[in-house]
């Protein structure tokens, strides 16, 4: 059977994934107990600023309920806080707190030196390469998502 740029694609994308979890995401979980979900939240508030639970779940393409149980992980670190919005009550705003951000901080920044040891063995040629096609992936990753 001859497979379809597309199914190629797709498979290459979901090998991706456990790959870059096996690089990055597990050595994390040696500096913090801060799971990779709990990363992503904190790195969205970081950038939006605060953001509602449904807001969340927009940003990382996740369900509510999956959102609600990472949220509530980080509360109880006192890495993000829960506040009612003030102009409706219905809605939760979540923000990261100081100590959110310092660890977030920190985290990303082993997490950094951990992939930047893995990428020094690379050759020259090698990092060009991986250079050029994160960016493409990033982009088009991007490009998906804005489609949906």
């Amino acid at each position: 059977m001859i497979k379809t740029k597309i199914e190629v694609i797709a498979e290459n994308l979901i090998t991706i994934h456990p790959l870059l979890y096996k690089s990055i995401s597990k050595p994390m979980r040696n500096i913090s107990s801060i799971t990779p979900g709990g990363m992503f939240v904190m790195g969205s508030l970081k950038r939006h600023g605060i953001l509602s639970m449904t807001d969340i779940g927009k940003c990382l393409a996740m369900p509510k309920p999956h959102i609600t149980g990472i949220v509530d992980k980080l509360i109880e670190k006192g890495y993000v806080a829960r506040t009612n919005d003030p102009n409706d009550r219905r809605i939760i705003n979540i923000s990261l707190t100081k100590k959110g951000l310092t660890n977030f901080e920190k985290i990303k920044m082993a997490s950094t030196e951990s992939l930047k040891d893995k990428l020094l063995l690379l050759s020259e040629e090698e990092l060009e390469q991986l250079s050029v096609a994160s960016q493409q992936v990033k982009d088009i990753l991007i490009s998906i998502l804005s489609k949906q």
